[in-house]
């Protein structure tokens, strides 16, 4: 299982680090029931990497890879696939982003979290993760790897969870600092806000085209090997 954790693992941190997300799990830490709905977001998202991620390994199947501890050609060509239209949605995301960061603008949608009922909260984050432009490419290529990587199903699930884990971080990490300290969290937060807000369009654009061009050459590497 080791094989298929440490081929997973740079896409999960490309998961984690999220700006729309941890922006959005904040804002709904500061609402009046930001104790009750924060949990409830976070639920969402994990549960939203679980499914795309259990999804992808039941299409995938059990077929194992090509030669051992080598990736079936098929999770090759997908992600040639992936890392082509992330690199180029990348590009074109840097190519619009506000020239200067005091300007951005987060989504009008997140005026309204405040008024989220604990239901929309969670949905909110099953569509954060499982929906979202970046995330859902690298979680099915995380679960292609996986699922091609020739190991039985238990430890296919023991990968994924990893992954949900790791991936999970950038949204936890918010939510820990809230449960755990308090009304102190409150300073902590907003400076994360802050920052999140003003450099979202240019972090995601980077990790778009990072993340882009590194599906593509690990999906160019299994077709010619």
């Amino acid at each position: 299982m080791g094989h298929a954790v440490g081929d997973v693992l740079g896409l999960a941190a490309g998961v984690a680090v999220s700006p729309l997300p941890i922006v959005a799990v904040i804002l709904v830490l500061a609402t009046p029931r930001g104790r009750l709905n924060g949990p409830l977001f976070a639920l969402g998202w994990v549960l939203g990497l679980a499914a795309l991620g259990a999804i992808t390994l039941v299409v995938g199947g059990t077929g194992g890879a090509s030669a051992p501890r080598h990736p079936a050609t098929w999770v090759g060509a997908l992600k040639v696939v992936l890392g082509a239209l992330l690199a180029l949605f990348g590009a074109g995301r840097w190519r619009r982003r506000p020239k200067d960061a005091t300007q951005a603008q987060l989504p009008k949608w997140m005026a309204a979290i405040d008024r989220f009922t604990p239901v929309k909260t969670f949905g909110l984050g099953l569509l954060l993760s499982a929906a979202n432009l970046k995330n859902a490419p690298l979680t099915i290529a995380a679960g292609a790897s996986i699922s091609s990587a020739g190991i039985p199903v238990p430890q296919q699930i023991g990968a994924l969870a990893i992954f949900v884990a790791i991936a999970s971080l950038g949204v936890l990490a918010p939510l820990a600092v809230y449960l755990v300290t308090g009304r102190r969290a409150q300073g902590i937060l907003a400076d994360w806000r802050e920052w999140a807000a003003r450099h979202n369009v240019a972090v995601m654009a980077v990790l778009f085209f990072v993340f882009g061009l590194k599906l593509l050459g690990d999906g160019i590497s299994i077709l010619a090997a």
